[in-house]
Formats: C-alpha cells, sequence, structure tokens
C-alpha cells in the first residue's frame, strides 16, 4: 500500500509529524476512495452495511433517500449506457461547471483556477482532507455525536482527534468550544446539518470560527443534508471570499443518487490542491450525468424536501404523542431515546424486519432512524411499539 506514496509525499508527512509506521495506514486511507477502508474497525462495526435482510424488510438505517434518482436523472443514466465503452471523461467537467453556476463559484478547465472539484461521493475529499491538513501536533476536531469517518481517518492515519460535546438543549456545535479544544487544529469539521441529530449551527457559529481558527488550519462544512433544511445557510459564498474553508456537497441524500457515487468539494484552487494532490481518479460516468441532470430539474429540491419533511414531521409528532423523547431535525434522520443500549433495540427491531441506524458510543441509548416513504414509517411506527414497550 505505502507504494502509492511518493517521495515528495513521505517527506511532506514525515516533516508534519507522521511516522513511517503510519504510511501503509495512510497509503490504505488515500486508495480507498469513496470507500470506509475503517469499517472492520470496532468503533464503526454498526455501520451501515446489512446482509440477508428479507425482501420486505423496512431499510430505514443509511440515511439514504428511498425516491431514488429522479426521472430525468434515471432517464439520462439509460441513454449514457448505450455509451458505455467510452470514457467519457467531459462529463466530470460539465457536472463541475453546472455545480459551479448553482453555487455562485469559480469553476475552470484548468484546476488551478477552479474552485469545484468533482469526487466520487463526498468521503474520498474528507478523507484526503484529513491526511492534507491533520498531523500529530495539528488534530481533527468534531462534534460529538457526529460524522466518524474523518475522526476515523485521523485516528488510523496517526493524527489526534478530538471530540467536542455538542451545546446541551440546541444539539448544535459549541464552536467556541472546538476552538479551545485544540487551539492548534488542522481541521475543523461541522455536518451542517449534522448527522447523527439533524440539527443545524448558526450561520454566525460558523463565521466565529472562520474568524478566529489557529494560522494555517482549516474550516470543513460539509453540507451532505442542507437540502432538507428550511434554515441552514449554505456558506459556498465563504469560499467564494476566499476564506480558509471547504465545503462538501452529495448527490447521496436528497438527490436519491447514494450507489451512483457523486460529490464535490468546494474550496479555494489552492486547497483543493492539497487535496487532490493525495489522490484523484476518473469519476464513475453514470453518477457524473445523474448528478448533472437532477441539478437541472429546478422542482426537484423544494418538492423531495417538502415530500421529507412532512412524512418526518408526522413520525415526531407520533413520537411525541406516545411521550418518547427525540431531537427535532431538519434532515432525513432523526434521534431516539430508546433508554436502553441501542444495539439491544436495533436487534429487536431487526426481528420486526425495520432496520434503523446505529446509536453513538456518547449517546448509548439513543438510536438514529433515517425517514423513509410513509409506508415504511408506519411500519416503523408497529415495530417500535412492540420493541419500545418490550
Amino acid at each position: 500500500m505505502a507504494a502509492i506514496l511518493n517521495s515528495e509525499q513521505q517527506a511532506d508527512l514525515l516533516k508534519r509529524g507522521f511516522s513511517r509506521r503510519t504510511f501503509a495506514r495512510i497509503a490504505t486511507v488515500l486508495s480507498s476512495g469513496a470507500g470506509l477502508p475503517f469499517y472492520n474497525e470496532p468503533a464503526l462495526a454498526q455501520l451501515s452495511k446489512l446482509s440477508n435482510i428479507p425482501p420486505d424488510a423496512v431499510k430505514i438505517n443509511a440515511n439514504e433517500n428511498p425516491l431514488g434518482p429522479c426521472s430525468e436523472a434515471a432517464d439520462a443514466i439509460y441513454s449514457a449506457v448505450k455509451q458505455g465503452g467510452r470514457y467519457m471523461f467531459e462529463q466530470t467537467d460539465i457536472l463541475a461547471e453546472t455545480l459551479a453556476g448553482t453555487l455562485g463559484v469559480k469553476h475552470s478547465a484548468k484546476p488551478e483556477a477552479s474552485y469545484v472539484r468533482i469526487f466520487a461521493g463526498s468521503s474520498a475529499p474528507l478523507h484526503q482532507s484529513v491526511i492534507a491538513f491533520c498531523s500529530k501536533d495539528r488534530p481533527f476536531v468534531k462534534g460529538d455525536p457526529g460524522y466518524e469517518a474523518g475522526e476515523k481517518a485521523a485516528q488510523y492515519a496517526g493524527a489526534k482527534a478530538v471530540c467536542v460535546p455538542l451545546k446541551k438543549g440546541s444539539y448544535d456545535h459549541d464552536v467556541r468550544a472546538m476552538l479551545a479544544a485544540a487551539p492548534n487544529a488542522g481541521l475543523f469539521y461541522i455536518c451542517n446539518p449534522n448527522n447523527p441529530t439533524g440539527t443545524v449551527t448558526s450561520r454566525a457559529d460558523i463565521e466565529y470560527l472562520v474568524a478566529n481558527k489557529p494560522q494555517g488550519s482549516v474550516v470543513m462544512i460539509d453540507e451532505a443534508y442542507i437540502h432538507f433544511s428550511n434554515t441552514a445557510i449554505p456558506c459556498t459564498d465563504l469560499v467564494a471570499s476566499g476564506k480558509d474553508i471547504i465545503v462538501l456537497r452529495t448527490f447521496s441524500k436528497i438527490y436519491g443518487l447514494a450507489g451512483l457515487r457523486a460529490g464535490a468539494a468546494i474550496a479555494r484552487p489552492d486547497l483543493l490542491e492539497k487535496i487532490t494532490q493525495w489522490s484523484w481518479s476518473p469519476m464513475p460516468v453514470a453518477g457524473m450525468i445523474s448528478a448533472t441532470a437532477s441539478l437541472r430539474v429546478n422542482t426537484l429540491v423544494p418538492e423531495r424536501r417538502k415530500i421529507n419533511s412532512d412524512t418526518r414531521d408526522d413520525t415526531l409528532n407520533w413520537l411525541a404523542s406516545k411521550n418518547v423523547e427525540f431531537i427535532p431535525s431538519e434532515t432525513n434522520c432523526f434521534m431516539i431515546n430508546v433508554k436502553r443500549p441501542g444495539q439491544d433495540f436495533f436487534k429487536d427491531m431487526a426481528q420486526q424486519k425495520v432496520y434503523i441506524g446505529r446509536s453513538w458510543p456518547v449517546w448509548p441509548d439513543w438510536v438514529r432512524v433515517t425517514v423513509g416513504t410513509k409506508d415504511e414509517m408506519m411500519k416503523f411506527r408497529e415495530a417500535f411499539t412492540k420493541c419500545y414497550n418490550a
């Protein structure tokens, strides 16, 4: 694995405090691309991979969109199949240009002038940013509970990870505590809205973090779930104004393209260069074409936001009527206090053929549930009633 690191990369890693013993692990992180190289690590044993589930099971564990690709995206994919013998590299640049136009940032065919770089999903730029900006003495900082991939990438590669509790009551990121916990951080990671809580960190707090971060550090805003929210404010304008910020976007959530792998990092060209120097490869054509087609459907996001919010709020209102504790969410997932180990509750729900999400070590009695279709959430209610009262 370590052979994929050239001499310049190895020298850079040594300069930043990584040991040669970690080179193979760093190579694993980079060669994994959009995958999850840490899947067999104990802390991630409950990730969303399921095996041998019944064909009639309800699968609401992975924050997928049950609607899948829109018809325009599906038609575009079908048309592209006939050209499957071609590489069609140009489709990646078409997607980058289309996305840049929707976000108000610059794009150029020349990488040194472009603020958008396309990836197969958003996992790869997250992992590569950890390698690019973190080190033994410059930690990765995130909220807790929060999406763990960056934390595990840092730990796996030999960098320190600092997890800062979310604010009590509001459950958004405590940016002042994050700054205090790591005064020499390499990368601050904010998922906004947050996974798994579905809560929103204010634009004022994000601007405070950007303005007060240590010199040389970078703020990453993962906007995977932003399309579901009515209050979260996108941060791509901070990119356009030249701030030390990287914004991640993915088509896996509201666009329903999780299995087709399309995403992007939006940042100043010099920051993107630091990410992509570690790894980059040709993108999956089906993902590129379907993502571009999805962006061109102006009604897709508001229509799907309403479908999701109606189903989610109806479910949360039902939980409230049963006096079940949950965290109000603005995304396609929410967290419930099941008052016993979440792993056990997951197993009981699976016996009812309803597969929910995992719990987090910091909140072991809470589970995450993805918003499915109306029919799926009705089946969730039936199973939940049996298991919660067991």
